[in-house]
């Protein structure tokens, strides 16, 4: 495995990844886009930082990179979406500089409230200007904090150890957890109007770009103080500045740009009362030594073992539970294949149920390698994979739903996938025997224990005698042996299906030829 590092990364991330066993390092950095898309097509890991932009075009020209590793917690530099499509990982280190923000948001809330950047700047200038910084005290004040991750969270902890009343919005976070860390949720409208000072840690997204514009401004309190040191185009640049001018915004903190580095002419640098750093959160001699070292051992991890961790596109798994998962892994990519292939019309809406044991673990991995076995079956030649399984599902209008079933069932696990369409539905479920090997159990009404695996001949008939010797006899007149045989039917000299694995796959003239024997109502081959 060759792994391209494009950013400095400290010694000992560089350690860890030219130790590993089986991995080629090379470090090339000051890569434009242009030129990473020139070279990136012959490796399979990619080390980034804030510096280096991946673009849509570079993953494009990627033709063996299975991962992306961002030393550091923000991935906008690279296109996720895109690399999710193309079927490739992409990682981050959420916590390695969590401290080292929060502590850079710390310290601008003390600066901006006691004036120390202008009171600094007056000293250089051989000035004494003690009244005209008059501060304000951060004890008593309601700290607003916009976004509950591992940043916001310790900046709310802090805060309250500053003596100050912390109320904060995240619509992902419990209730119950923010009660208990002494945080009270607020709606965001409310946040605005009650805050005296407001700290932004959320991600940049469609939702959240230019979330501070002029208009929620208009709802905060006058005098407010505002902190970013999330990501730049969250906070409208021009309506800041102006909000700053005016006063409505006693002083504000920025660390992150729209456009890094920030043009000379950013209003943000020409306004007194707003303290700009050049995107210092994470620096730290700590933060860039702990995300170096983490992606590091996490690149070595997947690229070595499969193991995925911090991922932003992929439902993470560590060894251990995926050595407990991989069976399941297996029965759901197979259970896929066969669903799709005995579907008898063309799938909008799938709902996977889950029972038993394996409700126990984090089914996200199982669903996607179910949707694996589905997508492959109707993209032949075309890369699905675990990553962009759920991606292209969601481009081809299938809607996906899981459900947990607590009910005991007649087997230790088992999953159910299950379609409707026009009055049609279709229905496969399937389990472990001795907690490793795969087995179909039902499919639609009839209940069978067939082996989805290899060469698979799905015959449905009418329960009639002669019907499985006139099958076996058409295929023994071309020599092609029955591996395994599994029959199940709805009654007696009703209707029933009969399920061959095939040691090698019958021509066109031979599949014809089944489908026309008396009683056969029809025949498919399906290969898994």
């Amino acid at each position: 495995m060759k792994v391209l590092v494009s950013d400095s990364l400290s010694p000992q991330g560089m350690e860890i990844l030219q130790g590993a066993k089986g991995i080629e390092v090379e470090v090339k950095t000051g890569l434009s886009p242009e030129q990473l898309q020139t070279i990136i097509g012959e490796y399979h890991g990619l080390v980034v930082r804030s510096a280096t932009t991946v673009t849509a075009d570079s993953i494009e020209a990627a033709h063996n990179l299975k991962l992306i590793g961002r030393a550091g917690v923000g991935v906008d530099n690279i296109d996720v979406e895109a690399a999710t499509k193309k079927g490739i990982v992409v990682m981050n280190t959420p916590g390695g500089n969590s401290m080292a923000a929060a502590e850079h948001t710390i310290a601008l809330i003390l600066a901006i409230a006691r004036n120390i950047p202008q009171a600094v700047a007056s000293m250089r200038e051989k000035r004494w200007e003690k009244k005209r910084f008059m501060g304000m005290e951060v004890f008593g004040k309601t700290l607003g904090v916009v976004g509950l991750g591992n940043i916001g969270i310790i900046v709310a902890e802090r805060g309250l150890g500053l003596k100050m009343k912390i109320i904060a919005h995240d619509p992902y976070i419990s209730p119950d957890l923010a009660t208990q860390k002494g945080i009270e949720l607020v709606p965001l409208d409310e946040l605005f109007t009650r805050s005296d000072i407001i700290t932004i840690h959320v991600p940049k997204t469609k939702e959240t770009e230019n979330l501070i514009d002029t208009k929620a401004i208009s709802k905060m309190k006058d005098g407010v103080m505002l902190i970013n040191c999330a990501r730049g185009g969250i906070v409208d640049e021009e309506a800041l500045a102006e909000a700053c001018r005016s006063g409505k915004v006693r002083a504000a903190a920025v660390d992150v740009f729209a456009q890094e580095p920030t043009p000379s002419n950013n209003p943000l640098l020409e306004v007194e009362n707003i303290a700009c750093t050049p995107h210092l959160g994470a620096s730290t001699s700590e933060a860039q030594e702990n995300v170096a070292i983490a992606i590091a051992q996490q690149m070595v991890a997947y690229l070595t073992e499969g193991t995925i961790r911090n991922a932003v596109n992929v439902p993470s798994v560590d060894a251990q539970v995926l050595t407990t998962l991989g069976p399941y892994l297996n029965l759901g990519q197979k259970m896929g294949g066969f669903f799709a292939q005995t579907c008898p019309f063309p799938l909008k809406n799938l709902i996977i149920e889950y029972q038993g044991e394996v409700t126990k673990y984090n089914v996200a991995p199982i669903s996607s390698t179910i949707l694996v076995g589905i997508l492959s079956s109707y993209m032949e030649g075309e890369l699905v994979n675990e990553v962009n399984a759920p991606f292209i599902a969601k481009e081809r209008g299938i809607n996906v739903r899981e459900s947990k079933i607590t009910e005991e069932a007649d087997f230790t696990s088992l999953i159910t996938l299950r379609a409707k369409a026009a009055g049609e539905s279709h229905t496969v479920a399937g389990t472990l025997f001795g907690k490793k090997e795969p087995r179909l159990v039902v499919v639609n009404e009839y209940l069978i224990e067939a082996v989805p695996e290899g060469n698979i001949l799905f015959v449905e008939n009418l329960d009639k005698p002669g019907v499985i010797g006139n099958i076996g006899k058409t295929l023994a007149e071309k020599n092609i042996n029955i591996g395994n045989m599994h029959c199940g039917r709805d009654e007696m000299a009703g209707k029933s299906v009969n399920i061959f694995n095939l040691d090698t796959i019958p021509s066109a003239d031979i599949m014809e030829k089944l489908a026309h024997l008396p009683n056969v109502n029809s025949v498919r081959l399906i290969q898994l």
